[in-house]
């Protein structure tokens, strides 16, 4: 029964092998959706704009940010932002003096949490700005992150 088991395996992927190089079976693209805009704006305002649709957003105090007070090395800056807000629906990250304003931008499910925890990179000290979007309407937190060695050519 080994037998069997290891020819049936052998002929699967000699098989596999030659449809791969026969260019058969070639990989699909699956990429996530790039906003463009919200990269190559130049302003925080711009960024939002194009991220989330408007730049106007009322401050929450509902909306936590978990980062450095002082980040040691603006390349690695880890920081969380957490909110109970019902329906949230996108979590964007926006650095004021950073070349790049926009750090990261997420669409959210349904079901998910108000939750995201990831690293930016951040040129100087500056204003960390997380930007949630519930009910349809655009709510802002700030903080201050020192940083001692710049993390985008700084």
């Amino acid at each position: 029964m080994k037998r069997r088991s290891f020819l049936k395996g052998t002929v699967t992927s000699s098989m596999l092998g030659v449809a791969a190089s026969a260019g058969l079976l070639t990989p699909q693209s699956v990429l996530a959706a790039w906003p463009k805009a919200a990269f190559d704006a130049k302003t925080v305002d711009g960024g939002m704009e194009a991220a989330l649709g408007s730049s106007s957003a009322s401050e929450s105090g509902d909306i936590k940010i978990k980062a450095p007070d002082i980040a040691e090395n603006g390349a690695v800056v880890p920081i969380t932002i957490s909110t109970n807000m019902p329906d949230v629906d996108a979590i964007a990250v926006f650095i004021e003096k950073n070349p790049v304003p926009i750090a990261c931008s997420y669409d959210l499910g349904a079901t998910t949490k108000g939750f995201i925890s990831c690293r930016v990179k951040m040129g100087k000290t500056s204003d960390l700005i997380a930007v949630v979007r519930s009910g349809g309407k655009l709510y802002s937190a700030k903080k201050m992150v020192k940083v001692t060695i710049g993390g985008c050519g700084g």
